[in-house]
This record gives structure tokens, C-alpha cells and sequence, in this order.
């Protein structure tokens, strides 16, 4: 049985990895975010905190931890658009993804649009942008399937996928669940939330969702 370990397998993103990889079959084993313990496994799926400070640190402190315990095959979760010099944390993305390409490792890199579930649907959809602004909305079901298809499948190596479910605004995703949809004053909190709010205000996160349609054959 392949064995893959998932760094932060315990969040929303990693449990719904470790269910996909399940599903197919595979040894899934959750990590903490220290993620030492990688004995016995022959792949796995790093996943950095969420907002981490310092994620190019963290993301080569796994991928050396990796090469130490001779674990070959590593997919990265990134994000979609990680050069985005006004957001911070995309950035720190995108220099870990260099650190991916060239750690010597088997990589494949995934870049997610945003999470369909990070959305209430149930009522009025409240969000601190534009709720018009164009985006590439990702299920969490639909990640995992991804991931598991990447790490268990031959010929993901080298390989970099945006990932999106489909096309569409806060607006008609609300519209579509029989609810309204408003913008709202920024509540404040981490200037990196702060500035990704700006972003999408001005930009939304736009996502292709042919390669998702083709990894999942659909």
C-alpha cells in the first residue's frame, strides 16, 4: 500500500486529501505542522499553516526533511496567481515553489483558486470585496481528488495545475443558492488578509478550470 504523508493533515485542506487518498486506496497519514514523522513513506503532500510568516522557511525545512528520510515525491500546495506582488503570502508562495522546483525531489505543484467553502450559501453572503469581482472557485472535494490523482497516478512529475471547479462571482453563487450577496467594511485583523481584500476588490482571483476538468477526466 502506498503511504503519502499530508503536512497539516489535520486542517480542512489536509483532511480533505487524506480522504481522497483513502478513497483510492492509499495509506494517508496526517501530520502535525512539524511533520517529522516520514518514515515508511513514499511520497507527500505539503501543505504550509495557514498565513505562515515565513513559508519559504518552513517549506525548505520539509523539503529537507524529506531528502533525509529518502521520501522522493513531493506536491506542493500553492496557491493560484503566486506572484502577486501586492499580497504578501502569495509571494512567499511563489519563492517556495522555486524552492520545490530545484529541492531535486519528484514535484508537482498545485495552485488553488479560492475554497467554495469558505462561503456561507445558507444566507446573505457577506464578503470585504467586490461581490462582482471574477473568480476561480475551488471545492475541497474536488482538491482532494486532484491531489490524490497527482500523487498516486504516473506522469504529474514536473508539472504545475491551477485548480478551479468552476467560474463565477460571489453575486451568482448566491443568486444560484436563493440568497442575497453585499459587500462589507473590511473587519481588520492581519494586513495580509487586509491586502488580499484589496485585491480581489480590484481584481478577484480569476482560475482556469480545464485542468481540473482534465486531471478528473471530466
Amino acid at each position: 500500500m502506498t503511504r503519502i504523508a499530508v503536512f497539516a493533515g489535520r486542517g480542512k485542506t489536509g483532511r480533505a486529501v487524506c480522504a481522497a487518498l483513502r478513497e483510492r486506496g492509499a495509506d494517508a497519514l496526517p501530520l502535525g505542522r512539524a511533520g517529522r514523522d516520514l518514515a515508511g513513506c513514499d511520497a507527500a503532500y505539503l501543505i504550509a499553516p495557514n498565513l505562515h510568516a515565513d513559508e519559504p522557511a518552513y517549506v525548505a525545512g520539509a523539503l529537507a526533511a524529506l531528502a533525509v528520510a529518502r521520501v522522493r515525491r513531493v506536491v506542493y500546495h500553492s496557491v493560484a496567481s503566486p506572484y502577486v506582488p501586492e499580497m504578501p503570502h502569495h509571494v512567499g508562495k511563489a519563492v517556495s515553489e522555486d524552492l520545490v522546483r530545484r529541492s531535486g525531489l519528484e514535484w508537482t505543484i498545485l495552485q488553488p483558486g479560492a475554497y467554495l467553502q469558505n462561503l456561507d450559501l445558507s444566507t446573505t453572503v457577506r464578503v470585504p470585496y467586490d461581490v462582482d469581482a471574477p473568480f476561480g472557485f475551488l471545492d475541497l472535494a474536488d482538491l482532494g481528488a486532484a491531489a490524490a490523482t497527482v500523487l498516486l497516478d504516473d506522469g504529474h512529475e514536473g508539472a504545475t495545475y491551477e485548480l478551479a471547479s468552476r467560474r463565477a462571482t460571489v453575486r451568482e453563487l448566491a443568486s444560484e443558492a436563493g440568497v442575497g450577496a453585499e459587500r462589507v467594511v473590511d473587519p481588520g485583523g492581519h494586513p495580509w488578509l487586509t491586502a488580499m481584500f484589496g485585491y480581489y476588490d480590484r481584481h478577484g482571483l480569476p482560475v482556469g478550470t480545464l485542468p481540473l476538468r482534465a486531471l478528473l477526466g471530466r
